[in-house]
């Protein structure tokens, strides 16, 4: 199910800050008036698709930043799996360097309410509660506004890595909207001719092209 136009689910969870600090009661609630927020989900520390994606966050932090979005990464990790990870060189698998914060999701319950969970939990013949699928998270990624309302989201399987200029796309479209009141067409970038939410608006712009 999409979590688009509703309010982003709350939680407070364990985070390592700054790459280097164990941090407890961490919320996206400090956020809400102040910054868009870029959230997403990875399956497992210490992976080969997972450090790619969390490089190339970080690669890009300076762009999130002047656009006052701010970039939370999340896994089902302990935090003090997190810590090691954050502490290895990059040519030792690691991901040393990357400075946004990152959630400890234990309990798989951050993950189970975003919707990006693989898999879930049953009841086996003897009444015993067991897991089905896969215990870690989706690569699901999520735009959430000043007002805690997610915007945009997107949520890839477990082989396939996502587009970091592809967030900062939807950054820069919903800032637009926002701004102006203006709809991004197809494949809009920031610069680029929007339009009005009409019929004209949409003719206008269809016949410049």
């Amino acid at each position: 199910m999409s979590l688009v136009g509703k309010k982003a689910p709350i939680f407070k969870s364990k985070v390592v800050l700054n790459g280097n600090q164990i941090s407890e009661g961490f919320s996206l609630e400090q956020y809400l008036g102040k910054k868009h927020v870029i959230f997403f989900f990875y399956p497992l520390d210490f992976t080969f698709v997972c450090p790619t994606e969390i490089i190339a966050f970080q690669e890009k932090i300076a762009e999130f930043e002047k656009r006052n979005v701010a970039v939370v990464g999340c896994s089902i990790d302990s935090e003090f799996s997190h810590l090691a990870w954050l502490q290895t060189e990059l040519k030792n698998g690691g991901i040393k360097g990357v400075t946004f914060p990152i959630v400890s999701d234990l309990s798989k319950t951050i993950a189970e309410n975003y919707e990006v969970l693989a898999g879930s939990y049953d009841y086996n013949e003897d009444g015993n509660s067991i897991f089905t699928g896969a215990p870690v998270a989706y690569r699901g990624l999520f735009l959430i506004d000043k007002s805690g309302i997610v915007r945009h989201q997107v949520i890839n399987d477990l082989p396939l890595g996502r587009s970091v200029d592809e967030a900062i796309r939807m950054v820069d479209a919903l800032q637009h909207f926002e701004e102006f009141g203006e709809v991004c067409p197809a494949d809009w970038h920031k610069g680029d001719e929007a339009m009005k939410a009409t019929a004209k608006g949409v003719a206008d712009y269809l016949g410049k092209k």
